[in-house]
């Protein structure tokens, strides 16, 4: 056993010091269970599963939702963010001439999204420059809305961003765009489970975010969030029987039919996100985050210590399990990264955002702070610091 309880519970590489949990997460072996026997029940009895599927998902939604506080109906499973920023952005009716608001910290694949569109249709993508360091919520609200005009038709953000991990203060934008007319789609691909979240307080048209990262889920299990006067907004991104004036109705609305009957597929992951859940429930995640994140903070600290560079965060406030820390100019992220890895079995990754190195830790319950020091070791052997 090792001296960490939770990392017990966690199929994790003994070997390898794992601190990136933000890329693809990493499932407990209690949830890989439940997983496996969900795949297991379909293949015993193929037919019967489809049968009962409706009503299996619709439990599924439910427990999702009322982790959310949200009814379960405005939720549908997708099998990651990505997918989810699709469904929305190629299927609310965008025309030539609207504009999208983001920011320079989005996604690259979400963001495609849009820039496909916009070779495609002729709409425009505004990306708004959100500074470095993170000083001012305030601050940030008004950079991005400096960027918006008339033929703003849609605020596109990142709850907490990819590369920075920097959380953005999503409500107050969220308000604002509802206030001038503007819908709101947030990219909360590393929130559930890292962060508190609650739709109603949110107060984003549309919300999704990736189960299987900070959630434990097992990988594919993502959702997408309409507030329901969206419901029959989107047009389905795959048609199949979900769509058609003289369907039955699977799932009792458009939003449903539309967006999670897409025909035969193993929906083991969307079935098991209640077991996630009740882990989190069962080993008192919220005092795993608060440790994780005394941990990152820390960690933080000592890397400013370490490069002489000052960190991008004011205060802790903009970030929970997962942060960046900027590295010398200069600095071969991909070689570091691969070194790392090869020569102190570290994962973790180093990542370029505005042309500047950052490396970016994400600890998850299964951390200690060995596995910090591990990092640090393999970065004082690796690293030219300045000076």
């Amino acid at each position: 056993m090792s001296a960490n309880p939770i990392r017990d519970l966690f199929q994790l590489d003994p070997t390898v010091t794992f601190l990136n949990q933000g890329s693809f997460g990493a499932t407990p072996k209690a949830v890989m269970a439940v997983y496996q026997e969900w795949q297991n029940i379909l293949e015993q009895q193929p037919v019967a599963y489809f049968r009962a599927i409706d009503e299996r998902l619709a439990t599924a939604r439910t427990a999702l939702g009322n982790f959310l506080n949200t009814d379960g109906d405005n939720l549908v499973y997708v099998p990651n963010a990505t997918f989810g920023v699709n469904i929305v952005g190629q299927g609310m009716g965008l025309k030539a001439g609207d504009e999208i608001l983001t920011t320079n910290h989005e996604y690259g694949a979400c963001l495609n999204v849009f820039r496909f569109l916009e070779g495609k249709i002729g709409i425009k993508v505004v990306e708004a420059p959100v500074s470095l360091p993170a000083i001012d919520e305030e601050e940030y609200v008004e950079q991005i809305w400096a960027h918006r005009t008339d033929k703003t038709k849609l605020l596109f953000i990142s709850h907490v961003t990819s590369a920075t991990a920097l959380r953005l203060p999503i409500e107050q934008l969220c308000a604002r765009a509802r206030e001038e007319g503007i819908l709101s789609l947030v990219d909360g691909a590393h929130v559930i489970g890292q962060w508190p979240l609650d739709m109603t307080e949110v107060g984003a048209d549309f919300y999704t975010s990736n189960a299987h990262k900070w959630l434990c889920s097992p990988k594919g299990s993502a959702f997408l969030y309409a507030a329901p006067q969206h419901h029959d907004m989107l047009d389905p991104l795959v048609v199949g029987w979900g769509w058609g004036p003289d369907r039955k109705k699977h799932f009792g609305s458009d939003f449903l039919d539309f967006h999670q009957y897409l025909g035969t597929n193993d929906f083991a992951a969307y079935l098991s996100v209640p077991a996630a859940i009740d882990f989190h429930h069962e080993h008192n995640w919220p005092a795993v985050r608060a440790r994780c994140h005394e941990m990152v903070s820390d960690w933080v600290e000592t890397m400013a210590d370490f490069t002489g560079l000052d960190p991008v965060y004011g205060d802790d406030a903009f970030y929970s399990q997962m942060a960046v820390a900027p590295l010398p100019e200069g600095t071969d992220t991909i070689q570091l990264k691969a070194d790392l890895y090869d020569h102190f079995r570290v994962e973790i990754p180093c990542v370029v955002w505005n042309d500047r190195p950052f490396i970016r830790i994400s600890l998850q319950g299964y951390n200690t702070q060995d596995d910090v020091d591990r990092l640090m070791e393999g970065l004082a052997s690796l690293l030219k610091r300045p000076g």
